[in-house]
């Protein structure tokens, strides 16, 4: 039986993750929820690692809940709707909050629980004729789990809409609104991942982490006396570091980072 998650670790600075269920289009149940909380939770804990790529297998990046998975749910009380739900949200904030940046490559369709999939990675790459759709309210559901994310990543204005409506909405416009950042040809998405991941890689390890979390931590938050002097001594931390001293000393010397070495292989297999 083939694994319903691939972890290829292409080289010690690069990790891609594959969901591996072509034949339900990707769609997850209690196991591959419970597999990607155990491998981004130890993603967060590889010192060694500058990017992870999400993908898929087969035409769908992710179609959402299983049908076998859900047909299960049906008979479910109210205290196991619960404990369900509080699995996926707990999933979805591992790897939200993985230190590691995380580059999605939506490849194909992008429904209901695949679109908060997809909101919690931190750079989001789709081929043109991906279509997205959240197809909750269809069912008599909300997406409640992956609302927070794909709220942040959409906008209220545009969840709004599609939240309620359960429309299927095309790559072009999911960039518009923001849920995409970058939409190229099929042929040239993984070109497209390519260059986001050497981007990655090319920067300071501890720095990208760093302004992950910052982001993650200023977004939402008041400007006030306590965040201005939180960040003033964010950047006093890691101009004093090791990496901050080299950063600065290796762009005035004119050469490159110490941290480059071995990195020029972190591109595609």
């Amino acid at each position: 039986m083939n694994p319903t998650l691939v972890i290829e670790r292409v080289s010690p600075h690069l990790a891609r993750v594959w969901l591996n269920r072509p034949d339900v289009r990707n769609a997850f149940n209690e196991a591959v929820i419970a597999e990607l909380t155990q491998a981004f939770g130890a993603f967060a804990a590889d010192d060694a690692l500058r990017a992870i790529v999400l993908g898929g297998k087969g035409k769908a990046f992710c179609a959402g809940a299983d049908l076998s998975w859900m047909k299960q749910m049906a008979g479910y009380d109210w205290e196991q709707n619960r404990a369900d739900a509080q699995a996926l949200a707990d999933m979805l904030w591992v790897i939200q909050r993985c230190p590691v940046p995380v580059v999605a490559r939506i490849q194909g369709d992008c429904y209901a629980g695949g679109v908060g999939l997809a909101a919690v990675c931190d750079v989001r790459v789709a081929a043109s004729g991906v279509t997205f759709c959240l197809s909750e309210a269809r069912l008599g559901l909300l997406p409640a789990t992956i609302g927070p994310y794909v709220v942040r990543a959409m906008g209220e204005s545009a969840s709004r809409r599609y939240f309620t409506t359960a429309e299927r909405f095309s790559a072009a416009e999911a960039h518009r609104v923001g849920l995409v950042h970058e939409v190229a040809e099929a042929e040239a998405l993984d070109a497209a991942v390519d260059t986001i991941v050497a981007a990655l890689v090319a920067n300071g390890p501890r720095a990208v982490r760093a302004c992950k979390q910052l982001v993650l931590d200023l977004a939402g938050a008041p400007i006030t006396e306590a965040l201005r002097a939180d960040t003033a001594r964010r950047i006093a931390d890691i101009r004093a570091s090791d990496e901050g001293k080299e950063g600065v000393r290796s762009f005035l010397d004119k050469r490159a980072p110490a941290w480059l070495a071995g990195a020029a292989q972190d591109g595609r297999p």
